[in-house]
């Protein structure tokens, strides 16, 4: 399988070279599952696109410090490449900046987060659309860091899982597409250099819960593989 990584960002923080850029961290979490992946990246940050969308099997989009309702050319852009992928029925994955800018351009919609920043390790639950996953109930923790959040799926959006925090925490578009709200290709070393750096954004308590929460044991493995077994479906 070749999956072709929609990347949105570039990280610029101090201390960060060694966890690479975003398709770095992605081919790192999704090669700790299966080896056998093949990635292409392209930079839609700088209107980098495939020729042809059947260059690759699937398409992710990364996460991103800018906001999927930004009036951006790029942004403009890339929610017209979402629309070709949903029209031809292409597989897609969105995180966190994918999973909002995918819901935006299929029709949902994305705010900031009234109660602000999500940040640190939390769980997400799944429910009862969810049986191919797991049984309703069973909660994934993932690192999350955003202060968007969806608040309106796309008609065509079936919910999988969330939280009283996270409430659109994945859904689904009909056969083709994922999206995922939390981090799974975030390393928590990483994870806790962001925090520290959007410090002042985040707020002080929060980013000490945020901080403190990063012991607890992950999920990202389990939910690499369910997209694996969603991709090749």
């Amino acid at each position: 399988m070749r999956i072709g990584i929609l990347n949105s960002d570039t990280v610029k923080i101090d201390g960060a070279m060694e966890f690479g850029q975003y398709p770095e961290m992605f081919s790192k979490i999704f090669w700790a599952v299966d080896p056998n992946i093949q990635f292409k990246t392209y930079e839609v940050q700088f209107n980098n696109y495939p020729i042809d969308i059947n260059e690759c099997d699937a398409y992710l989009i990364t996460g991103s410090k800018a906001s999927s309702y930004d009036d951006e050319q790029w942004i403009h852009d890339l929610k017209k490449f979402i629309q070709v992928l949903d029209q031809n029925k292409k597989k897609l994955v969105g995180i966190c900046f994918g999973h909002q800018i995918i819901a935006e351009a299929l029709g949902g919609s994305v705010r900031k987060s009234p109660s602000g920043w999500h940040a640190g390790v939390d769980s997400i639950s799944l429910n009862n659309n969810a049986l191919e996953y797991g049984e309703e109930g069973k909660k994934y923790n993932l690192v999350f860091s955003h202060q968007d959040e969806v608040e309106i799926l796309p008609q065509n959006a079936t919910l999988i899982a969330g939280s009283s925090t996270c409430p659109n925490g994945i859904f689904l578009v009909e056969n083709h597409i994922m999206c995922i709200q939390g981090h799974i290709e975030l390393d928590k070393k990483f994870a806790r250099m962001i925090y520290d750096f959007r410090k002042d954004q985040i707020g002080n308590s929060k980013h000490q819960r945020a901080c403190a929460t990063l012991d607890i044991t992950t999920d990202e493995h389990e939910v690499a593989t369910n997209l694996l077994k969603f991709l090749r479906k």
